[in-house]
């Protein structure tokens, strides 16, 4: 029941996301969503509420934000926060690079906006007893 999850001050916010990382954020195994830092993400905080819908089918998941982490660019965010918890797994990490986020935002997105590490938990981990 989100009345119990979530606390009154939360915000609710939606984002799509591709099916291979909504899983991952899904199994747990991915923790941080990785965005350009523009005037939507700039109206996150911590202990909002991010609504992902699978961009394929139309699931949706809850998450909650327990952190922001925000950079100048993604080269900054890629040396600082853990690539395991970004969406690489064991078997890419090795191979992963800042210029893979260059598919979705350009240098210039980058240079002109920042971006965020959105820290998440999933909404079944969150009790009305959370000090968030």
């Amino acid at each position: 029941m989100r009345s119990k999850i979530f606390s009154e001050q939360s915000t609710l916010h939606r984002m799509k996301l591709a099916p291979a990382p909504f899983e991952l954020i899904k199994s747990g195994k991915k923790t941080v969503e990785l965005r350009l830092y523009d005037e939507k993400r700039k109206e996150l905080r911590a202990g909002d509420i991010i609504e992902f819908t699978n961009t394929h089918t139309g699931e949706t998941l809850t998450t909650m934000v327990l952190k922001l982490h925000i950079f100048g660019n993604f080269e900054e965010l890629y040396r600082t926060l853990p690539l395991l918890n970004c969406g690489y797994t064991e078997e890419n990490v090795t191979c992963a690079t800042p210029h893979d986020m260059e598919k979705y935002y350009s240098p210039e997105q980058q240079k002109q906006y920042g971006v965020v590490g959105i820290e998440l938990c999933l909404s079944e981990n969150v009790t009305e007893n959370s000090d968030l």
